[in-house]
C-alpha cells in the first residue's frame, strides 16, 4: 500500500514513517526543513529492501500538497501528523500566530485529506488517521492555540469519517499524551518529572507508542470516527 506521512523528519512521524515501512508499506514522509535523520532513515530501510521516500512539502500549502500526492501517485492511507506547538498567554498570542498554528495543524489536514479522499473514493478503500493531542481533549493553559487547533482536529475527523465511511474509508485520531519528542524539550527535569507522576502508568511516552496505534487503526475494519487516547491514562 501506498502510505503518506506528513511531518515525518522526526519524533512521533519519523517513528510511523518507519513502522508503515518496515510493514512493507511504499513511504512518503514529507518533511519542511533540512534534516538528516530522515534521509539516513530512507538509506538505511532500503538496505533491508524497504521502501521510504523523504518528499519536502510544505503542508499549509494547496500547491505543495498537490505535488506531494502526484509524486506518491496516490494514496491508501494518510497520516496527519504534520503539527507545531507554541506557549503563550492568550494576550500574547498575535494573530500571525494563531494563525500559523492553525495552518499547520489544521488546514493542513484539510488540505491532504481532501486530496488523499479523491483517490480513496475511487478505490473504495482508505484510511486517514489524524494526530491530535491530549490538549486538544482537555485543553491546555498557555495553550489555547494549541489547543484550539488539535480540537479542530477531533472534530474534523468525526465529520470527515461520518461523509467517507459509504466510500468505505475510516477516518480516525490519536490523542497522545506526554511523548518523548523535541516538541517538549523546552519542559525542565523536573517539569517532565511532574508529568510522569501525573500518568498512571508512571512513565513518559515514546513516538513508538503511538506509531503502535497507528499500525492497529491502519488494520481496523470497524473503527472509524474515534479518537485514541495514547498516554498511559494522562488527563482522565
Amino acid at each position: 500500500m501506498t502510505v503518506i506521512v506528513t511531518g515525518a523528519s522526526r519524533g512521533i512521524g519519523l517513528s510511523i514513517a518507519e513502522s508503515f515501512a518496515r510493514r512493507g508499506d511504499r513511504v512518503f514522509a514529507t518533511y519542511k526543513n533540512t534534516t538528516h535523520t530522515l534521509p539516513a532513515l530512507s538509506e538505511s530501510l532500503q538496505k533491508d529492501g524497504f521502501s521510504l521516500t523523504p518528499v519536502f512539502c510544505d503542508v499549509t500549502s494547496e500547491a505543495s500538497i498537490k505535488e506531494l500526492f502526484e509524486v506518491a501517485g496516490g494514496c491508501d492511507i494518510l497520516i496527519n501528523n504534520a503539527g507545531i506547538a507554541d506557549f503563550n498567554l492568550l494576550s500574547d498570542i498575535t494573530e500571525k500566530l494563531w494563525d500559523k498554528i492553525f495552518d499547520t495543524n489544521l488546514k493542513s489536514a484539510f488540505l491532504a485529506s481532501r486530496e488523499a479522499s479523491r483517490y480513496m473514493i475511487a478505490k473504495k478503500w482508505g484510511r486517514i488517521i489524524n494526530i491530535s493531542s491530549v490538549w486538544g481533549v482537555v485543553g491546555a493553559s498557555c495553550e489555547a492555540h494549541y489547543s484550539a487547533s488539535k480540537a479542530g482536529l477531533i472534530g474534523f475527523t468525526r465529520a470527515l469519517a461520518k461523509e467517507l465511511g459509504p466510500s468505505g474509508i475510516t477516518v480516525n485520531c490519536i490523542a497522545p499524551g506526554v511523548i518523548e519528542t523535541d516538541m517538549n524539550e523546552h519542559l525542565s527535569p523536573a517539569d517532565m518529572a511532574a508529568l510522569c507522576e501525573e500518568t498512571p502508568l508512571g512513565r513518559i511516552g515514546k513516538p513508538s507508542d503511538i506509531s503502535h496505534a497507528a499500525l492497529f487503526l491502519a488494520e481496523a475494519d470497524f473503527i472509524t470516527g474515534e479518537t485514541l487516547s495514547v498516554g498511559g491514562g494522562f488527563g482522565m
